[in-house]
C-alpha cells in the first residue's frame, strides 16, 4: 500500500507519517515538499519516506507526482493554514487553498487514478456560531469570518463537487483546534510556550505578550488528530464530511493560565493589541458523534499532556539556539 502525503513537513504531516510508520507496518509513505520546505519536523525519519518535489499551485507537477506514485490514499494536509497571515495575504491564501486542492483533484480527473483522497478542511468554515447551535454539527450554516475560513469554504465544496460530477473518492473532515509538539509559533498556543519558555532561559524579558484571551475552543492532540485521520480512510462513506475535535473545553486565557502553571519561574503577560485579529471566531465546540459513531475513534491524551509536551518541545528549541549562537 502507498499512501501520499502534502504538507508533510508540517506539524500534523509529520505526525501522521511517525503513526503510519510506526503502527502501520509496510505502508510506503510517500511526501509532497517543495524545494524550499524545511524538513526539521521530518529529520528524525528522512531515511524511511519518499519525498517528491512539487508545488500546488502548479497542476504539472502534480500530474507527474500522482503518474509516478499511484498512491492508494492521499491525506491533503497541505495549506496555508495561519488566519492572521491570510488577513495580510487574502488572495495568496485562497490561491493556495483553493486553487492548490484544485489543481490536486484536476490531477485526479486527468490521470484516471482514483485513491481515496482526505481532505482537510477546518472548524473555521463554521464561523462565529450562535450560542443555541453550540454544540457544532457539520449541517451548521458556514460563515467564515476570515479569508483562511473563506479559503477552506473553497476546498470543502470544490471537493464534493469533484465527488459528485467525476466520482473521485474525496472523504472530507472538519477538525477542531488540535495542537502538539511542533505546531508553528504563530498559533496562540505554541506562541506562549514559545515565550514561556524563553522567559525561563533568560532570552526574552517577561511578560509575554498575547492576544485575546476570551475566545472559547475545543482542543485535540495532535497525535490523536493523526490516528483520526487513518481511522477515516479505513472507515469513512465517500462524499460526506465529519467533524472531529478533542473533549477539552475552555477559554484561550485559561489555557495560557495552564501553560503559565507549568512554567519554571515566574511568568506574566499582557495584551498586545497587534495580536488581536481583525475578526474572531470565539465560540468553537464540536459535535463528533458522526465520526465517532461512524470509527470508535476517541482521544486518548490528556490535554495537560499536550500542553507539557509543547512546553518541553519549544524549551528544547530555545536551548539549540542558544547552543548554535553560543558556538
Amino acid at each position: 500500500m502507498r499512501i501520499l502525503i502534502t504538507g508533510i513537513t508540517g506539524m500534523v504531516g509529520s505526525h501522521l507519517a511517525d503513526h503510519v510508520l510506526a503502527e502501520h507496518p509496510g505502508v510506503e509513505v510517500h511526501g509532497l515538499v517543495r524545494w524550499r520546505s524545511p524538513l526539521d519536523n521530518i529529520r528524525h525519519i528522512l531515511d524511511q519516506l519518499r519525498l517528491h518535489d512539487g508545488e500546488l499551485r502548479d497542476l504539472a507537477s502534480l500530474i507527474h507526482l500522482i503518474e509516478e506514485v499511484r498512491p492508494d490514499w492521499i491525506f491533503h494536509l497541505a495549506a496555508q493554514s495561519y488566519v492572521s497571515a491570510s488577513y495580510r495575504a487574502p488572495a495568496d491564501t485562497l490561491h493556495t487553498n483553493v486553487i492548490g486542492t484544485t489543481n490536486l483533484l484536476e490531477a485526479l480527473r486527468i490521470t484516471g487514478q482514483r485513491p481515496r483522497l482526505h481532505i482537510c478542511s477546518s472548524s473555521e468554515v463554521y464561523g462565529q456560531v450562535l450560542p443555541n447551535e453550540v454544540p457544532i454539527r457539520e449541517s451548521n450554516a458556514l460563515r467564515p469570518a476570515s479569508p483562511y475560513a473563506v479559503s477552506k469554504v473553497g476546498e470543502d465544496m470544490i471537493s464534493l463537487q469533484y465527488f459528485l460530477s467525476y466520482g473521485i473518492d474525496v472523504v472530507r473532515t472538519r477538525m477542531f483546534t488540535h495542537t502538539g509538539p511542533r505546531r508553528g509559533d504563530v498559533f496562540a498556543e505554541s506562541a506562549f510556550a514559545k515565550q514561556i519558555a524563553e522567559v525561563e532561559a533568560g532570552v526574552r524579558p517577561n511578560p509575554i505578550r498575547v492576544g485575546n484571551l476570551d475566545s472559547v475552543r475545543t482542543f485535540a492532540d495532535v497525535r490523536d488528530t493523526v490516528r483520526a485521520y487513518w481511522l477515516l480512510l479505513e472507515k469513512c462513506q465517500a462524499g460526506e464530511v465529519y467533524n472531529i475535535g478533542g473533549e477539552r473545553t475552555m477559554l484561550v486565557g485559561e489555557m495560557l493560565e495552564m501553560q503559565k502553571s507549568f512554567a519554571h519561574c515566574r511568568v506574566d503577560h499582557i495584551i498586545d493589541p497587534t495580536l488581536v485579529r481583525p475578526s474572531d471566531v470565539t465560540l468553537q465546540i464540536p459535535d463528533t458523534s458522526r465520526f465517532r459513531e461512524a470509527t470508535g475513534w476517541v482521544p486518548k491524551i490528556p490535554f495537560e499532556t499536550t500542553m507539557r509536551d509543547l512546553l518541553e518541545w519549544h524549551r528544547e528549541r530555545t536551548r539549540t539556539a542558544r547552543l548554535q549562537a553560543a558556538a
